[in-house]
């Protein structure tokens, strides 16, 4: 039997321990941490939890009254413009911390269903390849005895860690990283987040719905600059619009703390003080101490390990999975690349990751989604497409909703009208992005899109018409 051992328990890893184990495998999962890794415990599960409750708390306060909701309480006439709604943040975290815990075991549980040995530890390369093709993985348990498993093939998915700033370390208490967020019992008074990258902004937008009074501080000149810019215009806009202070074109040099506050010092020498700050300023992946390079494996400049697109490193029966990568930090991304790994080693078919169908998310108040080519790629000549942009305010279900921010924006190529690309920004964007990113998967035109029923009114009627504006005569006489 095939032995294959999996450094690492996050989606690159117990997606591939469930395709191994299915096609025939003796599959080893070996992880430290708890199976679903970071993205489970301490990052996407979690932050998306504290997003959810957020939510409620923008969409009730920004549209309560607008739909007619009367709230009876006791505040005094001449303070009736003030909150309403409050958040015990200590539940909410406990919610959190209890879903992302929850979730854990139940992927655990449904790995050793699947066949596969979980084993706790850390592994770690053992050397390069033997003469019999196979491997040494040295996995050290907490209390330092160690095991050696010998394995076909080893796939390393170890994900990554918060990047730490020398002058900012993160103190768990008033200095924090994204992981340690929920242990906070009370709402931050006054939060400064450093980073306004998607991470900086979720939790920005977050805690401001929260009741925080929020500093985002950006190095770029717009908030979200890895995204589709009209986008990113729309949620700077919302940002400002509820009261959050965005310093742009601002870098931190440094964070201290002062007694129960911090100061942030931008490296224009101003100061911007609060009761905590968020470092939400990238991560770097968990490739030390694991004799990668020694075992042949190499490692591109930013730590990462190189892999092509299915998933192989440069030393034979090594594949690489995830974060740890550096392709595309995303669950789903991992996770395809874990299973793509496990088909080609195993001899299935398989199917080369392509990036282009890839759809993300942001999930900010609206979200953002996107997938396929971008305004970027247009703009730098990369693909000759025309685009289309159709804003939510014309939308029927948008104005019963009270939906005042959000667009659709779709991209195809001019002869044939094949869909190449998509932004949407709305409430559940995450939702509306996947029929574009079936078109885009399947090579559909604008045509099709545009003739396929929608429910009326709906929000996703917004994607019929932008598809019906891109069928123009011309397209249709070129196709």
């Amino acid at each position: 039997m095939t032995r294959i051992v999996i450094i690492g328990g996050g989606p690159g890893g117990y997606e591939a321990a469930l395709v191994g184990a299915q096609l025939g495998a003796e599959v080893t999962v070996v992880d430290c941490d708890g199976l679903g890794g970071a993205s489970v415990l301490t990052d996407c599960v979690p932050s998306k939890t504290l997003i959810a409750t957020a939510e409620v708390m923008t969409t009730f306060d920004s549209s309560y009254e607008e739909l007619g909701i009367v709230v009876a309480d006791d505040t005094p006439p001449m303070e009736q413009a003030a909150r309403v709604v409050g958040v015990d943040l200590g539940k909410v975290n406990r919610r959190v911390k209890r879903l992302a815990l929850a979730q854990s075991h139940d992927i655990t549980a449904s790995v050793t269903r699947a066949g596969a040995r979980v084993l706790r530890g850390r592994g770690k390369l053992g050397g390069p390849q033997g003469i019999d093709g196979t491997r040494d993985v040295i996995v050290t348990a907490a209390d330092g005895t160690e095991t050696i498993l010998t394995a076909d093939a080893v796939l390393i998915a170890t994900g990554g860690t918060p990047r730490e700033i020398p002058d900012a370390m993160p103190d768990g208490e008033r200095i924090l990283n994204w992981t340690q967020v929920y242990d906070l019992e009370e709402l931050p008074e006054e939060l400064i987040v450093v980073g306004s990258g998607v991470t900086g902004a979720e939790f920005a937008g977050a805690y401001q719905a929260l009741g925080s009074r929020v500093t985002l501080v950006s190095s770029r000149d717009r908030v979200l600059p890895g995204e589709d810019p009209d986008a990113a215009a729309v949620l700077e806009d919302v940002f400002r619009r509820r009261g959050m202070n965005v310093v742009g074109r601002s870098r931190a040099e440094s964070v201290k703390r002062v007694g129960d506050r911090v100061e942030v010092t931008l490296s224009d020498g101003r100061v911007i003080a609060g009761t905590h700050c968020l470092m939400a300023v990238g991560a770097i992946p968990n490739t030390q101490n694991m004799n990668l390079e020694e075992s042949g494996v190499r490692l591109k400049d930013s730590g990462h390990i190189w892999t092509d697109k299915v998933s192989r490193t440069s030393s034979p029966g090594v594949y690489a999975a995830g974060d740890v990568t550096g392709v595309f930090a995303l669950a789903s991304v991992a996770a395809m690349q874990g299973r793509i790994a496990m088909y080609h080693f195993l001899g299935d078919a398989v199917t080369p990751l392509n990036l282009k169908t890839v759809s993300s998310n942001v999930f900010t108040d609206p979200e953002i989604a996107t997938v396929g080519y971008t305004q970027a790629d247009v703009d730098a000549g990369k693909i000759d497409a025309r685009v289309v942009k159709l804003p939510l305010l014309r939308n029927p279900r948008a104005k019963m909703q009270g939906i005042r921010d959000g667009f659709v924006k779709m991209f195809c190529r001019p002869g044939t009208g094949i869909v190449v690309g998509g932004v949407v920004v709305s409430p559940r964007a995450s939702e509306l992005i996947h029929p574009i990113s079936i078109a885009v998967d399947n090579n559909l035109t604008v045509e099709q899109i545009a003739n396929a029923f929608t429910v009326y009114p709906s929000l996703s009627g917004s994607i019929a018409e932008v598809a019906r504006q891109l069928h123009t005569r011309k397209t249709a006489g070129e196709a």
